[in-house]
């Protein structure tokens, strides 16, 4: 009997799925209120929807919850919830109208995060949402397939303390539960996806600014980072009104913000209205020239555009959104750094292209499995050279046109190529197997583009002609040199021919007054040597955190003699948001003999305090190298990398997982750790037994 009715149930779910697009969803009311300390969320939905063909049931994606109470028109009603799933049995008629209210709870594994809630810092705490593509039905019953646009409205419960950013304008904040918690309520006007819902919950400041076309730009920080919100959201309103100008099509949503959160799965993700993005881009002024928030901002800021308010129908058609954002994000770069720059980021991706054809890595852009490189960067080069093939004035026409039919709707790539036909009056088949079914990349043609829109890639193409037909690497390097003055090319020069290039190059690079050449001149100096103190000593006081990290370990490992004078020099710098500067500072003071040998216990302690989850994690990553390559790893530490073998964030996790395998070769650590397995609960130490047990 129960198999039985597991399987009518599973053709019940087949039959939702083939007849769900009879159904309409139009709006959708949302209350959350999350448990942090449980990491679970406590939720109602109420949807209106249109039936547009007779159906006897349909159904809402929805990942482990429980439901209380699910109504339909004000009545009780007949349902089933699955693992993945939540169907509603009724007898619909076309033209029906209906509203549906789900109570539920969930504990989510993904998508919703919980930082700092247990631990004893206070101010830490954050809830933040990671959706994209089909995962915000693990804490809202809501759709996995992104054909569904629904209006949302969200209200989130919080205590007084913490600030929300949500999707939308906010509204109002009510006060209840004996004046204790918070309801923060956001109002959307247009339709979207619902991987695209988020909030985000925290402490935060924020600086409000308004776009030269009246939309409100709202950028959050830390109360602590108060002085880095200039550099970190410098030239926000210049991108914003840059990209509706370049774009020619208004900003399709009520407002626009900005939130950093700690930990964060990637560099950005482009919700609609309310962009979250990793805190490590959080900086000061003088790590703008080494880690800056420009790109991330501007491509985040073009998918609400291309991704968000037209949204490709399927992963079939991915380049629609990545290629797009990252194409958009060049040129704004472009108007902000200039020509240079941008034809030089070009030509770096057409490198890695070209080297991944060369290993047989090469995809097609309609590739639904391609990789990130292909759909953001070969992407972009099939947007630059799809402009330079149409012209300008039937490229911005197609684009517009094409936003303008498909807003608020689903697309394809040939949709998207009739717009830019009928705008150019050209026939593009020949470009789509060029460029987009192609798995390789047309590489001449391509150099060729570069060669005729910038100076300094065809000094650089010219020079790579003269080295192939010497055979040899005896050429005038002095002559490209002095050829132009981008220090982009003198950068390539120095990191990439510096080993023939010895005549006074260093004496010229140290001159310039390019710090992109400066760090060059350090990157490229042959591992045997070392520059001149006078230079490396100049290069500490840089206005790069980048420099200075790399001339002080020049200093401390060429130059041994005057070790205490770099230390106390840069003892109070902490450099990038990764800390950079700070921990190999720590490290050297360690390993300097007799360098204030009074506070060595303490330095080793704040090292490896920076392992801890209190930190993010390119910060704790840095701590565990350093520690393990010089010193070994002390009880804390190992209990914080054993608890990182678990981290939501994949490349941390994995860095984590294979530092642990590494330890357990030595029979040392291998004792410690099986004493520490002991001493962790089943979920913090769950990889950790595993490896233990291969043993």
């Amino acid at each position: 009997m129960n198999k039985l009715f597991l399987f009518l149930f599973f053709l019940g779910c087949m039959a939702n799925a083939q007849h769900q697009d009879k159904v309409d969803f139009i709006r959708g009311t949302v209350s959350i209120d999350p448990s942090p300390e449980e990491k679970k969320i406590n939720g109602f939905v109420k949807y209106e929807f249109e039936v547009l063909k007779d159906v006897d049931s349909v159904f809402l994606d929805a990942k482990n919850m429980s439901f209380e109470n699910i109504i339909l028109d004000d009545e009780s009603v007949k349902s089933s919830a699955s693992d993945n799933m939540l169907t509603i049995f009724n007898k619909f008629k076309a033209g029906s109208t209906h509203k549906l209210e789900i109570e539920y709870y969930a504990q989510p594994k993904q998508t919703v995060y919980f930082s700092g809630w247990n631990d004893s810092i206070r101010g830490n705490e954050q809830i933040w949402t990671q959706g994209q593509g089909k995962y915000t039905s693990h804490w809202l019953p809501s759709f996995d397939d992104m054909e569904e646009k629904v209006e949302f409205d969200l209200t989130i419960s919080t205590k007084n303390d913490f600030v929300v950013v949500a999707n939308g304008e906010y509204v109002y904040t009510s006060t209840t539960r004996n004046s204790e918690i918070d309801e923060w309520h956001f109002d959307m006007l247009e339709p979207m996806s619902s991987y695209l819902l988020a909030f985000v919950v925290g402490n935060y400041d924020k600086q409000e600014l308004k776009s030269k076309s009246g939309i409100p730009i709202e950028n959050y920080y830390y109360p602590k980072d108060s002085l880095k919100a200039e550099p970190t959201f410098r030239h926000t309103k210049r991108i914003f009104d840059f990209l509706e100008e370049e774009i020619g099509f208004p900003y399709p949503w009520q407002n626009y913000k900005q939130i950093p959160v700690h930990d964060f799965l990637y560099a950005g993700m482009e919700n609609t209205t309310a962009t979250i993005f990793s805190d490590g881009y959080v900086i000061d002024s003088t790590a703008f020239v080494d880690k800056n928030y420009v790109n991330v901002n501007a491509h985040e800021l073009a998918h609400q555009w291309f991704g968000n308010l037209v949204t490709e129908k399927d992963g079939n058609h991915h380049w629609l959104h990545e290629g797009f954002a990252t194409y958009y994000a060049q040129l704004a770069e472009k108007e902000i750094f200039g020509e240079d720059h941008y034809y030089w980021k070009l030509f770096n991706s057409l490198k890695q292209l070209e080297d991944g054809v060369a290993r047989g890595e090469g995809q097609a852009l309609t590739d639904p499995k391609a990789s990130s490189l292909i759909f953001y960067e070969k992407g972009a080069w099939v947007l630059y050279m799809l402009r330079k093939q149409v012209g300008d004035t039937a490229f911005q026409k197609g684009i517009q046109s094409y936003l303008d039919k498909y807003k608020f709707k689903n697309v394809t790539i040939p949709d998207f190529l009739r717009e830019m036909e009928s705008a150019s009056g050209q026939n593009l088949a020949g470009f789509r197997q060029d460029w987009l079914d192609n798995t390789s990349i047309p590489l001449e043609v391509a150099k060729k583009q570069l060669r005729q829109d910038c100076k300094s890639l065809e000094a650089l193409f010219s020079m790579e002609k003269e080295l192939q037909e010497a055979q040899s690497d005896d050429i005038d390097y002095e002559k490209y040199w002095n050829a132009t003055n981008s220090e982009y090319f003198r950068k390539h020069l120095l990191e990439n021919y510096e080993g023939s290039f010895l005549f006074d190059g260093l004496k010229k690079a140290f001159q310039s007054n390019s710090i992109l050449v400066r760090q060059a001149m350090l990157n490229g100096a042959p591992s045997s040597d070392f520059l001149p103190k006078e230079y490396l000593l100049s290069l500490i006081n840089e206005d790069s955190y980048l420099t200075i990290e790399m001339a002080l370990f020049q200093l401390w490992q060429g130059y041994p003699e005057d070790r205490a004078k770099y230390l106390d020099a840069t003892k109070d710098i902490v450099g990038l948001p990764n800390k950079n500067v700070r921990l190999l500072w720590l490290t050297l003071a360690m390993l300097s003999e007799n360098y204030n040998s009074p506070q060595t216990k303490a330095y080793f302690e704040e090292l490896s305090s920076y392992t801890n989850p209190e930190y993010g994690f390119e910060i704790r990553q840095g701590a565990f190298f350093y520690l393990k390559e010089a010193f070994g790893l002390n009880d804390e530490s190992l209990t914080s990398l054993v608890k990182a073998t678990e981290h939501h964030a994949w490349q941390f996790k994995k860095f984590a997982r294979d530092l642990l395998k590494e330890l357990l070769k030595d029979s040392d650590y291998k004792t410690r750790l099986e004493k520490l397995s002991k001493q962790l609960n089943s979920e913090e130490s769950r990889y950790l037994k595993t490896q233990l047990n291969k043993e």
